[in-house]
């Protein structure tokens, strides 16, 4: 981690759940169609196969 970016242990964590929460809810996939791998999610909060 750059020092100058992240200049503390607590700024590090929130900007890694902030880029967790990205990559893994919103920005889409290509393995999945270009679809967010919340796409995959049916109303049960279950994961469903891609199409």
């Amino acid at each position: 981690m750059n020092a100058h970016r992240l200049p503390t242990l607590g700024g590090a964590r929130k900007t890694l759940e902030v880029y967790r929460g990205y990559y893994g809810e919103d920005r889409p996939h290509g393995a999945i169609g270009q679809r967010p791998p919340t796409a995959l999610r049916n109303q049960g909060g279950i994961a469903s196969q891609p199409p």
